[in-house]
């Protein structure tokens, strides 16, 4: 399956194709069972060419299991759902409960995670903000075993139909996708920027908009969490933008006669050292 998307704006890396299947591909990376992983680092493989899998028990953190579609997995997170809200915002160096769990799971944290249990990632106010963070998420539970990232070039475009597509894209190449995604529509709002976890904005959010008569694209990687991993994997600096499959179609078939054959994007291209 090829995108003309991706030759047009000059992507260095494969768009990336995320599947639910049944089939566990062969070959696949794929988290151990309980160990801690970041989803971020397989969406890079995948960009690289490798194809990556998760399952309900290999989805490296709860928030990977919970932004690849497993249901809340928030639930599970070490201590509560309480200690998440404090992760997330403040801490727990003046919340007695989290400060003894914390105390308690010393022994199997690195240092970073230590850090931050006791001081919080500060990516919301506070813990009762976290809280109504969790609770805006649209939450899914996916309806097969398997969520695959695969190279769009590998995936069969006659036996498979991926969920959505994955684009890892530099500002000029977000521009276009932004301005394509609303080249067809009679109003120009068709791409969410929500403040997301790096895999809730490549899953279900995507996911979400999938089932919509009208979907939009999805840009992501706003989680700074999430920039550490895709820095630290390729090196540049991008923003994830995912749609699904049916808005895909739409916006492959409208590169030829578009702005991508005009004067102006080939200037930009130019500018970029990519004429």
């Amino acid at each position: 399956m090829r995108s003309t998307i991706a030759e047009a704006i000059g992507l260095k890396y494969d768009p990336v194709a995320v599947l639910l299947t049944d089939q566990k591909p062969e070959g696949a990376l794929q988290f151990k069972e309980g160990k801690f992983g970041c989803v971020m680092s397989m969406l890079a493989a995948a960009a690289r060419g490798r194809q990556a899998v998760f399952d309900r028990t290999t989805f490296g953190c709860p928030g990977g299991g919970t932004g690849l579609g497993f249901g809340n997995q928030y639930r599970n997170f070490p201590g509560s759902e309480e200690c998440f809200y404090h992760f997330l915002s403040v801490g727990s160096e003046n919340w007695e409960p989290g400060r003894q769990i914390g105390e308690m799971l010393k022994p199997y944290f690195r240092k970073e995670l230590q850090d931050d249990w006791v001081y919080g990632e500060r990516y919301l106010k506070t813990p009762e903000l976290v809280k109504a963070f969790v609770e805006c998420l649209p939450i899914t539970e996916v309806p097969t075993q398997y969520v695959v990232f695969r190279p769009l070039g590998q995936v069969d475009a006659d036996s498979e139909k991926p969920e959505t597509i994955v684009f890892l894209a530099d500002m000029d190449q977000l521009s276009a996708l932004v301005v394509l995604a609303n080249y067809e529509r009679d109003y120009n709002e068709s791409v969410i920027a929500p403040q997301a976890a790096g895999c809730q904005s490549i899953g279900i959010y995507p996911f979400r908009e999938a089932k919509s008569d009208t979907p939009r694209a999805v840009i992501g990687l706003f989680d700074i969490s999430a920039r550490v991993q895709i820095k630290r994997q390729l090196k540049d600096d991008l923003l994830s933008f995912a749609v699904p499959l049916a808005m895909f179609h739409e916006m492959e078939a409208n590169v030829p006669g578009s702005f991508l054959e005009r004067t102006t994007w080939k200037e930009l291209m130019k500018l970029k050292g990519k004429a």
